[in-house]
């Protein structure tokens, strides 16, 4: 282990830890679980400032496991989500945790979205992934309801899981290494050398910030993320009565690839319920699940002048995309869009909305655009997950791994440049200093 024991500035501090991570989504209990797997000797804490795991982004997530497709090959995306993929499906299968391998038909309304499928193709076999490009007819085998021109997109790995069960193995998993689990222990900032949170300060060696919609205000407080600010966004799937053998398989649009999101689509979940979805609705706070459900006027005067100057400059053509996702809240509106990728989709049977999800996407503030990969920094006292959006949750298992290769790096390096055991991590986290790294990989790739 490189840390010194922390024993030895038990005497100045009641709570200490070897790393603290922030966040108890999928990304935060993965990087604990490194942690732990490397430094089995060290003390792994985790903080989540809800009374349990994955109540946001991870627990509310459509549960599909992406091919990897959809991304450019020089992207962190591509280069994790096939990997993720079958490691996801086969810990699901090991585990015995729901799992619908219904794949995925990606369809075009007309001639105009051919280019496209084509370009999706392309990307599909520079990344390795097992897709086919099949003509109308072989579609309507896999999905006798589908609707397309001329062609389609068959991802035979797109699967369906339920992601809190998924979780809750995950936390399992954490606990049964030794990661200690705090629920409702929320961070509140960084004073002082110390780690304040709603249970006390913490002693710190590294902290391993994962906390998704807050996590640039987190990074902000250790010198990171200075560029950058989230911009959350509001996911709602309809869900219908029909029976679970009404539909075989997931369909998807071909995307606008100008735009961040995947557009609305018809999805099985693990139970092979259907539903079709998602919105991307601009929140005017980082919590606006519903009316003034957990209302912050912080987030207000943070999140709403930025989006107001994102109206008025039309930044990504952020007017279109708007307007689009506020009709998105009529259900007959979003019936219709389903019912252009496939027969039989009926209002009446489609009347209940799931529980919202909110997106914690980054905007690049210098740049004036959205940030299209994954997004990371930090330094040999702290880490920033500052942008983990889909498919995320499919990619945990190799992009925690990868973080971690680069976090050892960095504390490897202060180790060696010090001449002697990390003395520059036996003050605790507080101001930014050493070696500083961002992540690496494309951008502009696309949708997420």
């Amino acid at each position: 282990m490189i840390f010194r024991r922390i024993s030895e500035i038990r005497v100045t501090c009641n709570k200490t830890a070897d790393f603290l991570i922030i966040g108890g989504g999928i990304i935060g209990v993965m990087m604990a679980c490194q942690a732990k797997r490397r430094h089995p000797g060290a003390r792994v804490v985790l903080i989540e400032k809800e009374s349990q795991l994955a109540l946001h982004a991870s627990g509310r997530n459509s549960g599909v496991l992406h091919a990897g497709f959809y991304y450019s090959t020089d992207s962190l995306k591509a280069r994790f989500t096939r990997e993720g993929n079958e490691r996801l499906r086969a810990y699901c299968v090991e585990r015995s945790l729901p799992i619908n391998g219904c794949g995925k038909l990606v369809v075009a309304n007309d001639e105009t979205e051919l280019e496209t499928l084509g370009k999706l193709y392309r990307r599909g076999k520079e990344n390795g992934v097992d897709i086919h490009e099949i003509s109308a007819a072989e579609a309507r085998e896999i999905e006798p309801r589908i609707k397309t021109f001329e062609r389609a997109l068959y991802s035979p790995t797109t699967a369906s899981v339920d992601p809190k069960a998924v979780m809750d193995a995950l936390a399992r998993d954490a606990a049964a290494l030794g990661v200690e689990l705090r629920v409702n222990n929320a961070y509140l900032e960084s004073r002082n050398g110390k780690v304040e949170t709603s249970e006390g300060s913490w002693s710190v060696g590294y902290v391993i910030n994962a906390a998704g919609l807050y996590a640039d205000r987190i990074a902000k407080d250790f010198g990171f993320g200075e560029s950058y600010a989230i911009i959350p966004f509001k996911g709602l799937y309809l869900y219908s009565d029909e029976p679970v053998s009404a539909f075989r398989a997931n369909i998807y649009p071909v995307p606008d690839l100008r735009n961040p999101f995947l557009g609305v689509h018809i999805t099985l979940t693990a139970s092979g319920r259907i539903k079709i979805g998602p919105t991307a609705i601009p929140c005017l706070w980082r919590e606006h699940y519903d009316a003034f459900h957990n209302f912050s006027f912080r987030d207000l005067r943070e999140i709403v002048p930025r989006e107001l100057g994102l109206w008025w400059r039309n930044e990504f053509d952020f007017r279109r995309l708007a307007f689009e996702e506020l009709r998105k809240y009529s259900r007959k509106h979003i019936v219709t869009l389903a019912s252009r990728l496939a027969t039989g989709i009926e209002p009446g049977r489609c009347r209940h909305w799931g529980a919202p999800g909110i997106r914690a996407q980054l905007y690049d503030t210098r740049n004036r655009k959205l940030v299209m990969d994954f997004r990371f920094e930090g330094d040999d006292r702290s880490f920033h997950v500052l942008n983990a959006v889909s498919p995320a949750f499919t990619c945990a298992l190799p992009f925690t791994e990868f973080m971690f290769d680069h976090i050892d790096g960095l504390l490897n390096k202060s180790v060696r440049a010090s001449g002697y055991r990390l003395r520059r991590l036996q003050n605790i986290v507080g101001e930014k200093g050493g070696d500083h790294m961002q992540a690496i990989g494309g951008d502009g790739m696309g949708p997420q």
